[in-house]
């Protein structure tokens, strides 16, 4: 117990095998790094520019791009920062920090994509009705909701990691997770273990529920409709389907990899599927968003050719 107290700093082991090729590693996660602010940012600026796009659809996308920038900077600084530390070496203020964010990342984006699937549930079934159910101040206090929540929940969970000492050192991660975390621990931590699994209750099957209840409805209601409304509805739910399948296969990567012994597989494979979880939703969601949605897609062109027509007049 004494030993355990004096822990103060955690090594991510995963990095010693990046070691050899650390600097083809570290330009490929900056361009990954660049490249998802980028694309996020701009998402934000067309929604928050063009005055058309400021429904509830376009809202709850700004909100999934907040998340995304949040999820990014909560990893990819501390990524890049390892790639050329010869130490990987976190403290454990920093590791309990980034615990809190990518843990509170994956809640508040999987809140937002349960929202999106009960926002477009009331588009097709509701669609008369839309905007009252719909109003500006209810989702305002729904995108609120879905950041409070985790943090509530999450917050009061990882308390008990908190009141631990750690009598180990090496995670087996290129990150911080609260799992990997607690398996350091000098307790036993079979309790920790239980309250877990009811706060990943809290944090999963709620909005599991309302994702499910919102496609089953629009299903029903598209297998009566004419092929002409089947066709508007599934063109206006792909974008969203797309991200809560981005966003489960990164979730189940993430599940084998902190449940399951994954010794037989190969360390940069295991990494990969550690990563894909923070990684891919950020970069490819407003790349989804703005791909499939016209009226984003148009006012991305409108504002490149915009600034370059700006950049030659100033020429």
């Amino acid at each position: 117990m004494e030993n355990g107290s004096v822990v103060t700093s955690f090594i991510l082991k995963p990095y010693t095998e990046l070691e050899d090729h650390r600097y083809l590693y570290f330009p490929g996660f900056l361009l990954l790094f660049i490249l998802m602010l980028m694309t996020n940012i701009i998402l934000l600026t067309v929604i928050y520019i063009e005055k058309s796009l400021h429904e509830p659809m376009y809202f709850l996308m700004c909100n999934l791009s907040v998340n995304g920038i949040y999820g990014t900077i909560s990893l990819l600084p501390s990524v890049l920062g390892n790639l050329m530390s010869r130490t990987y070496e976190i403290s454990l203020a920093a590791c309990f920090l980034q615990v809190i964010c990518i843990h509170t990342y994956g809640s508040v984006e999987f809140n937002t994509l349960a929202v999106m699937g009960y926002d477009r549930y009331v588009a097709i079934c509701h669609p008369l009705h839309y905007h009252q159910l719909m109003s500006h101040r209810k989702v305002c206090t729904l995108i609120a909701l879905s950041w409070i929540y985790p943090f509530i929940i999450f917050g009061l969970y990882f308390i008990l990691t908190l009141l631990y000492t750690f009598c180990g050192r090496i995670i087996e991660k290129v990150y911080c997770v609260n799992f990997e975390l607690v398996k350091l621990s000098c307790f036993e931590i079979s309790f920790h273990s239980k309250v877990g699994f009811v706060v990943s209750v809290f944090l999963i099957v709620p909005q599991l529920l309302m994702i499910l209840y919102s496609y089953a409805q629009i299903l029903r209601i598209c297998l009566s409709a004419s092929k002409e409304s089947q066709a508007k509805a599934i063109q206006t739910c792909t974008p969203h389907l797309l991200a809560v399948i981005n966003y489960a296969v990164g979730a189940f990567f993430d599940i084998i990899q902190s449940r399951f012994n994954m010794s037989h597989v190969p360390y940069k494979a295991r990494i990969f599927l550690a990563l894909y979880f923070l990684i891919f939703p950020p970069l490819l969601n407003p790349v989804i968003y703005g791909i499939s949605i016209q009226a984003i897609r148009i006012q991305i062109f409108k504002l490149f050719i915009t600034c370059k027509n700006y950049t030659c007049l100033s020429q």
